[in-house]
């Protein structure tokens, strides 16, 4: 295990902190790390959030809160090229925000959590 950093050390050193042995402290801290900021579950969180930081996604997903959709529709909705249209669609799905379902040739689209999306678009109104 690396040594803990020179600014832990001064910190335990000062008494803010309810650790005597630096150790143990960096330890606890690798452990609350592992237990609340976990890598996988950030890097969902970050596709997540990236997904929802373009206005035309925004819009897609405005649109899908009121109904089920085929690209298609999407795209005649919004003025997009299909190419466009598929590539937002792509990164909503892979951030778990947007589902697919084949029916015949046709693709549609659908919130995989109505709830949540419309519980975090409630904030900002």
């Amino acid at each position: 295990m690396p040594e803990p950093s020179e600014s832990l050390q001064r910190l335990v050193a000062s008494g803010r902190c309810d650790c005597c042995n630096i150790g143990e402290y960096a330890d606890q801290l690798k452990v609350l790390a592992e237990e609340v900021a976990d890598s996988k579950q950030a890097k969902q969180r970050g596709r997540f959030f990236k997904a929802l930081g373009d206005e035309s996604r925004q819009r897609i997903i405005g649109l899908l809160s009121a109904r089920e959709m085929c690209v298609c529709e999407l795209m005649s909705a919004l003025k997009m090229t299909q190419p466009t249209t598929s590539h937002h669609l792509k990164i909503l799905e892979d951030a778990e925000i947007v589902k697919s379902r084949k029916d015949g040739k046709w693709v549609f689209y659908s919130l995989s959590d109505p709830v949540r999306v419309e519980t975090l678009f409630a904030i900002f109104r």
